[in-house]
Order: structure tokens, then C-alpha cells, then sequence
């Protein structure tokens, strides 16, 4: 079933506007006769996925969804069917675009299909991992509790954002500034004192910085088309699915964040694993459901090899800690657990740990960005300042 958004006339003349679902654009317009509606416009997709004045299609805040997560966690919880806790969430929300896709959300799951498939037509709102994590608890009969964990995920990734963008104004203003005060001087300052520098003893900063400045002047334009045509090609790349592949491999091999990430993605995949095997769900039905939930595409792909090792009869750990993403300790532990008859407790005793560990080299390496960036910036004036008064010192010396 898809949804379709409809502008139409009644028989009184009168123009309306709706959201219905339909198997086809076809079966819509049979939908809008049985009515007596006269249809005057009829597109696939809800009014949500409307795009904004800009092109881009609109978002919500992730503490409005964080609030929708934990609040229809909570209904499921006490036992409210999942129709009517949309239903009322949908009544209740304060944001209206939130509003809007809950009541598209309703009509789909009234029709017939699941709340992961009726939310994954809302992507530019509801990212993968979250339809992935939605679906896995909906198979596994915890869908509760996978909300009320996507809640704290969404959470804390809203504070993070938070954070960061707080903790980088002030170092992304001054970088600003100094590239804009940097280029001036490269532009007109630099050229000017040059005439007077040309027989000086200068050291090789003071030539790099010349050759620079005449880069600019000659080139400058050229490399900002450079870069513009290079964005514009990149962007649809890295959207399609060979492209978030490469991103995905990109991210777990960073240098820095290479380790975060990939630790991030194997606490998602063992809580959502451990969850499923707690409530009664096969091993193997469990792999092939909480691979898509570790958010990674590569990591999901050795997964699925480790479910097939799986089904032969082999042991999880092995395949695990063959494929090298997963740390050793960690497949030590899933292991020990396997012997043990234990891989539920022992999985989510890993998330736990690991995520709470991860979460204090986030704020660490948050906190660390702006002296870094201000160290940056000091290095860059530094250089220039020796590369302009180094010649001019020795040229007062020489005169001395």
C-alpha cells in the first residue's frame, strides 16, 4: 500500500485536500470516484514529504522525536494498542509536521502494514537505523522497549549535537575570521610589501608564502570552481547505495573516529541481538534481524556471514572475531558466553559497558575541539608573521 496526497473537487464545487492509501495511483483515483470526489491533483507520498521553498525536504528536531519515541514507548508499555497510541500521539503532537506524518503512519498501519514499513516511507525523518531497530522489535515482540532505547539513542545524539555545536562557534568564528583577515593579507598586503622584500634574505617560508599569494591572485578563482563542481558531483555520489558503502568503510577505518564509530555500531548490533534472544527469538532469525541494526553496512555484511557459519553448526564468536571489526575482548566474552549458555545476558552486559565507555571518549574528544582548532589558527598567524618579519629583521641588521 502507498499514500497518496489528493487535491479534488465535491459535486458542490467545493476543493479539498486529503492523504488516503491505495495500492496504485489507480486504485486512488477509484478511491476519490467511490467518494464523489473529482480529482484535480494526485501524488505519491504524504503531504509530510513535501519539499520546503529551498528544494530540501523538512525535518523535525530530535527532541520532538525523542519525546514521540519515549511517549509511544510508554503507551505500548501499558498496553495501549499500537493504532491508537499513534492515533493519540498523532492528536496530542505540538509539531506539525510530526502531526501530520503520524496520521499518514496511521492510515498506512490501518491498511495492513507494519509501523517499520510505514515509517520508512518518511526518510528525510525516520533514518535507517531507526526503521531497522523498529523493525527487529516488532518481528521480536519488544517493540516497546527497542522505542524507549531508540529514545536514549536519539537523545543522547541531540545533546551530542548539541554540545558540539556549542563547544565549536566560537573556535568556527575565529577560523572565519582569520581565513578572511589570512586572505586579504594574502591578496592585497602581501603583494605591497613584497617590492620592498625582493632583495632581502628571506627563508623558504617567506618564498612559500610569496608563491601562495600569486596562487591567489592567478588561480584563486579556478580552485573555487574546482570545488563547487567537485560538491556537486560528490553530494548525489555519496547518496546512492555504492556510495554509502564507501562511507561506511571510510568511517570504520578513520583514524580517529574509526574506532568510535565501530564501536558504536557493535554495541547497537549486541543489545539489539541480546534483546532478541531474551525474548525467545532463534539465533539465527535474531543475526539476520539485528545485523541491519548495528547502523553499517560493512559490519552488517560480516554479520550475515557470521549467521550463515552460524547455520552450519560453527560457533558465533569465531566468524565474529575473523572479520577484525569486532575488538578481541568483546568476542572473548561472546565466547565465554556461548559455552556458558549465557549469550543474552552477556551480550547486553556488553552494550552496557562499552556504550557508557564510548559516551565519556565523545565528551572528551568534544571538549578537545576547540583548543584544537584555536591551535590551528595560532600556527597559521605564527607562520605568517615569522615569514614577514624574519626578512625584515635581517635587513635591519644588515643596515645596522
Amino acid at each position: 500500500m502507498a499514500t497518496f496526497t489528493y487535491t479534488a473537487k465535491t459535486q458542490t464545487g467545493q476543493t479539498v485536500t486529503g492523504v488516503l492509501t491505495a495500492e496504485s495511483r489507480h486504485a486512488a483515483l477509484r478511491t476519490l470516484d467511490d467518494r464523489s470526489l473529482f480529482p484535480i491533483e494526485v501524488n505519491e507520498g504524504g503531504k509530510a514529504d513535501r519539499l520546503t521553498v529551498t528544494g530540501a525536504r523538512r525535518k523535525i528536531k530530535l527532541k520532538a522525536l525523542t519525546t514521540f519515541y519515549s511517549q509511544l514507548s510508554d503507551l505500548l508499555r501499558a498496553g495501549v494498542p499500537v493504532l491508537r497510541s499513534i492515533d493519540v500521539l498523532a492528536r496530542s503532537a505540538s509539531n506539525p509536521l510530526l502531526a501530520e506524518i503520524l496520521k499518514e503512519i496511521y492510515a498506512d498501519v490501518s491498511g495492513g502494514q507494519t509501523l517499520a514499513d510505514s515509517m520508512a516511507k518518511h526518510s528525510n525523518i525516520f533514518n535507517e537505523l531507526t526503521i531497522a531497530m523498529i523493525r527487529a522489535g516488532e518481528q521480536g515482540g519488544f517493540l516497546e522497549d527497542v522505542l524507549a532505547r531508540i529514545a536514549v539513542f536519539t537523545e543522547r545524539q541531540d545533546e551530542l549535537r548539541n554540545k558540539l555545536i556549542g563547544s565549536m562557534i566560537y573556535p568556527i568564528v575565529l577560523m572565519i575570521a582569520g581565513i578572511v583577515v589570512v586572505t586579504l593579507l594574502m591578496l592585497t598586503v602581501v603583494p605591497k610589501i613584497r617590492g620592498f622584500l625582493e632583495r632581502a634574505d628571506k627563508p623558504w617560508v617567506t618564498d612559500a608564502l610569496f608563491w601562495t599569494s600569486d596562487f591567489l591572485q592567478t588561480q584563486g578563482h579556478y580552485v573555487l570552481g574546482v570545488i563547487a563542481i567537485i560538491a556537486i558531483i560528490a553530494v548525489p555520489l555519496l547518496k546512492s547505495e555504492q556510495g554509502k558503502l564507501k562511507m561506511d568503510i571510510f568511517k570504520l577505518k578513520a583514524p580517529i573516529i574509526g574506532p568510535v564509530v565501530t564501536m558504536v555500531a557493535v554495541c547497537r548490533f549486541c543489545r539489539i541481538l541480546g534483546t532478541m534472544l531474551h525474548n525467545g527469538v532463534p539465533i539465527l532469525q535474531s543475526l539476520k534481524i539485528s545485523k541491519d541494526s548495528a547502523g553499517n553496512r560493512v559490519l552488517a555484511a560480516e554479520i550475515d556471514k557470521a549467521a550463515d557459519n552460524v547455520q552450519r553448526g560453527e560457533p558465533l564468536a569465531a566468524p565474529l572475531g575473523q572479520c577484525g571489526l569486532f575488538p578481541p575482548d568483546i568476542v572473548d566474552m561472546i565466547a565465554v558466553a556461548e559455552e556458558s549458555n549465557n549469550l543474552e545476558k552477556v551480550l547486553v552486559q556488553i552494550a552496557d559497558s562499552n556504550e557508557a565507555r564510548t559516551a565519556r571518549q565523545i565528551d572528551l574528544a568534544v571538549r578537545l575541539l576547540e583548543p584544537l582548532m584555536l591551535l590551528v589558527m595560532a600556527v597559521v598567524v605564527l607562520i605568517i608573521a615569522v615569514a614577514l618579519l624574519v626578512p625584515i629583521l635581517r635587513m635591519s641588521a644588515a643596515h645596522g
